[in-house]
């Protein structure tokens, strides 16, 4: 739904090729859509009913349009065949993907796609699908994007699956287990099967809400794929999935997401602006340095890595056009995705990510869903009280770091935390000796400078961190 690289015309999104209804392809800067004719039929529809106006206004529904054909390039399905209607959608800033949401992030897009289901169901058409794929957000508001899912409504849900492996599986086993659904969601693109969710839920977990029904008998209907189907289809029907109860069905899928919740609510990390070496010198410093940065480039978008509480995030927001906050530790990410949305803060993308380990390229071929740099675009890059923690705790290089940033091909405001500084002393003491002398101050403006053209530097009044502003080379 974005395309935040440049693309040839006629591009077509490497991950909107399951449909033969429906497909994504980029042409002029814009995002277009492909329709069959069976397509443009269920769009026709879609488009004439109440419902579709009012989610759009809501920010639920991505906003679509019909349009002229693009004047550029050959625009043939997947399949190689031509499509019957071309419709116009509003381009997201920036795609995220499931594997990149915080708890409360997760549960916000499955409500999200609850409530579209909800309302087609009303008005007698459904959603073929269910995969937390159709589902994106633009700053902290949840999208449904897939407007090829819409239907005419017949028999139960077909995406009930695909909803509770790629959804509701794993907000129950972080609600319910502890169980981190990140790692997982990014090792099985279709999701947690129910059979091995199952088996986490043994013994008493089982009658944790919503799991007997959606959990223990999804994993016996696989376990029994030889039974008969007549009598698959009887107990699908006791458990509300039936045509007559599609309604009923997502209602009740609603209140359990609803309910569900974190039972932690600290971390390493999560009260790391109250707990690090800044001295409120240092802090007013640093914000006067970022702020003057982030006034070149009005409108724009920055990627803040290691966002951390997003306080530096919310500082650029004010000029930036996006912003794009990415830390590892969830439960951060978690209550910064909170309060953005209590404040209104619009413009705000956080995402979980380890940085030493950020999203790959996975799917078919490795370009159904494309990694993190592949869909990073910005103009300006923040690394605050980042380097330091990659270079010591995580071995990466100097010259391996520099070249990461450098790949981006933006503007960067990079942090380096001297080896004096008591958070550096800190990290270094838990390392053998000698094995980090090429971290300091020297060695790495060198090397920044071979990259980069540094068009300012700052010392903080403490003496013991920088600050540059570097432009990469052309």
């Amino acid at each position: 739904m974005s395309s935040p690289r440049p693309s040839p015309a006629g591009a077509a999104d490497p991950g909107s090729y399951r449909d033969p209804d429906s497909s994504i392809f980029y042409s002029d800067g814009r995002v277009w859509r492909g329709l069959s004719a069976t397509g443009l039929e269920d769009w026709n529809r879609l488009s004439k009913t109440g419902f579709h106006d009012r989610l759009v206004k809501e920010g639920k529904l991505v906003e679509t349009w019909d349009t002229a054909q693009p004047t550029k390039g050959h625009y043939a399905s997947p399949r190689g065949k031509r499509w019957a209607a071309v419709v116009e959608h509003r381009p997201i800033p920036f795609v995220s993907y499931p594997y990149e949401w915080s708890f409360s992030m997760l549960r916000d897009a499955a409500l999200c796609q609850l409530d579209v289901l909800l309302a087609a169901l009303d008005e007698d058409m459904t959603l073929k699908d269910g995969t937390a794929f159709n589902v994106t957000f633009t700053g902290c508001q949840p999208s449904f994007i897939d407007i090829g899912s819409f239907e005419e409504a017949s028999g139960p849900w077909p995406g009930y699956r695909q909803f509770c492996q790629t959804m509701l599986f794993p907000l129950m086993i972080q609600a319910h287990l502890g169980i981190a659904f990140q790692p997982l969601l990014r090792g099985s693109l279709d999701g947690l099967s129910p059979t091995d969710v199952s088996a986490m839920f043994g013994g008493r977990r089982r009658f944790k809400p919503g799991v007997l029904t959606n959990v223990t008998l999804h994993a016996l209907a696989d376990r029994k794929v030889t039974s008969d189907s007549q009598q698959m289809n009887a107990r699908f029907e006791s458990a509300g999935l039936g045509a007559n109860l599609a309604s009923a069905t997502a209602r009740k899928l609603h209140k359990i997401v609803s309910d569900l919740s974190l039972d932690v609510d600290t971390s390493t990390w999560v009260d790391y602006r109250n707990t690090c070496s800044y001295t409120s010198a240092d802090a007013e410093a640093k914000r006067r340095f970022v702020a003057a940065v982030a006034q070149d480039h009005a409108g724009g978008t920055i990627v803040d890595l290691g966002a951390n509480d997003g306080a530096f995030s919310r500082l650029v927001a004010e000029q930036a056009g996006y912003v794009i906050a990415v830390d590892f530790d969830h439960l951060t990410i978690d209550r910064l995705y909170q309060e953005l949305r209590t404040e209104g803060i619009d413009n705000v993308l956080p995402l979980v990510m380890d940085l030493v380990d950020a999203s790959p390229g996975l799917g078919w071929r490795g370009r159904e869903r494309a990694s993190f740099e592949a869909r990073t675009n910005a103009d300006l890059v923040l690394s605050l009280a980042l380097v330091h923690h990659l270079a010591i705790s995580a071995n990466v290089p100097l010259p391996m770091l520099i070249d990461w940033l450098a790949d981006f091909g933006a503007e960067t405001v990079v942090e380096f935390v001297h080896r004096d500084d008591p958070m550096t002393i800190k990290l270094l003491a838990q390392k053998p000796a000698g094995l980090f002398d090429d971290y300091n101050l020297e060695n790495f403006t060198r090397l920044l400078g071979e990259r980069f053209d540094i068009v300012a530097t700052e010392s903080l009044p403490g003496n013991t961190r920088t600050l540059f502003h570097a432009r990469p080379r052309t």
